[in-house]
């Protein structure tokens, strides 16, 4: 704040590079950063595809150069990961880091980088802009159209002492280059295609009703619902549609443009929660606590969610702000169980006596500090029971 006046910042990485074929350009990417010997995080599902032997092939005859594979890194990844990684990136030698997958390998590469030039441990850099030097040069390859930590300053890391997942939110995260190509998508399979797809629909929601969206981010986010509501439904469907793979690509980054920069909310404070204590997707939690999150927000903006269903598809013609604003609800249920969310969080095995210790870690969380409404613990208590 600034003589009572607010400050936006706008964060994104130097340089992004879309559509198909762009991982193509990953040497001439090294290239230009002055770097040769890359470290790369994966985990065994991009392995097992046959990508990392991919993009290591690639590097080796263009750049004559072995890359140092970390491929241990699981969904949800732990502040284990981040340890083992860090200690095979000081071993090798190398000078710069390349993650290929979605969000869980983008994170570990991010919590790797963080620590190998700040110091210290993972846990230190828990909130916002703890850190005080710059990462290794960093390329985010991304394969899947959901978390946007590709290009992102946010880095998510389970604590596996306390069970709760870390929000890191620092500007020095942010990868320089990041890289959307819709050809290393088309492996997804159809519950991946959906779960990734409706957290990139959270991102956009809850950044059109943040308390600190600007005209830029809102842009980003009502584009990224259209172009969501508009292809998802057929990228689950047939995951070899190559257009719809292209414009899911899209909206996952600009969901990741606005929230970026408007951040986040209480679907995602509430969700790591989940994430942390069950391991569960992070892509799914959303999905079921979305609509519940935006019913206790709705009073909070009532215009904001009636933009949202107009992006989503619905006719609100003739209809009151309120009648239209219920109407994004419906939509955002309708769509999640189109693409195969399950109905509630029961089936993922919450248990109500847990429900409690979960409320309160949510009441920590940063996300929740640009939730339109700010809610009690007995109110994310509730908001948990409804989704049960």
């Amino acid at each position: 704040m600034a003589n009572g006046e607010a400050v936006y910042g706008f964060f994104i990485p130097t340089v992004t590079l879309m559509g198909v074929g762009s991982h193509k350009e990953i040497c001439a990417q090294m290239k230009s950063l002055g770097v040769s010997k890359p470290f790369l995080v994966a985990d065994k599902g991009i392995t097992a595809a046959g990508l990392t032997q991919q993009i290591c092939d690639m590097i080796k005859k263009e750049m004559d150069s072995d890359t140092v594979v970390y491929d241990e890194t699981i969904p949800n990844p732990t502040d284990k990961n981040v340890e083992e990684g860090l200690a095979l990136y000081k071993k090798s030698g190398c000078d710069m880091i390349i993650t290929l997958g979605g969000g869980s390998a983008h994170d570990c590469g991010k919590g790797i980088g963080l620590v190998a030039t700040n110091g210290g441990t993972i846990h230190d850099y828990e909130g916002v802009d703890q850190s005080t030097k710059a990462m290794p040069p960093f390329i985010a390859v991304n394969t899947t159209a959901g978390t946007a930590s590709e290009m992102t300053r946010f880095c998510i890391i389970t604590d596996t002492g306390r069970k709760v997942k870390m929000a890191i939110v620092d500007w020095r995260v942010t990868p320089n280059i990041a890289i959307n190509d819709p050809l290393l998508m088309m492996g997804m399979p159809s519950s991946l295609t959906a779960a990734t797809g409706m957290d990139a629909l959270t991102h956009s929601v809850e950044a059109y009703v943040s308390t600190i969206a600007t005209p830029i981010t809102d842009a980003c986010a009502i584009k990224a619902i259209e172009l969501i509501a508009q292809n998802l439904r057929q990228a689950v469907a047939n995951g070899d549609d190559l257009a719809a793979r292209d414009k899911m690509a899209y909206a996952e980054y600009l969901a990741g443009m606005a929230f970026n920069n408007a951040s986040l909310g209480h679907v995602h404070a509430m969700a790591h929660q989940l994430g942390g204590f069950y391991d569960l997707p992070h892509g799914v939690c959303n999905a079921i606590l979305l609509p519940h999150v935006s019913r206790f927000n709705l009073i909070a903006n009532l215009q904001r969610y009636a933009d949202i269903a107009v992006a989503l598809g619905e006719n609100i013609a003739g209809l009151s702000v309120r009648d239209a604003a219920e109407k994004a609800l419906t939509a955002i249920k309708t769509l999640s169980a189109d693409v195969g969310i399950p109905a509630n969080l029961t089936e993922l095995g919450v248990k109500k006596e847990d429900l409690m210790i979960m409320a309160e870690n949510a009441q920590k969380d940063a996300c929740g500090a640009t939730n339109p409404r700010r809610p009690t613990l007995d109110d994310v208590v509730g908001i948990y029971t409804a989704a049960l």
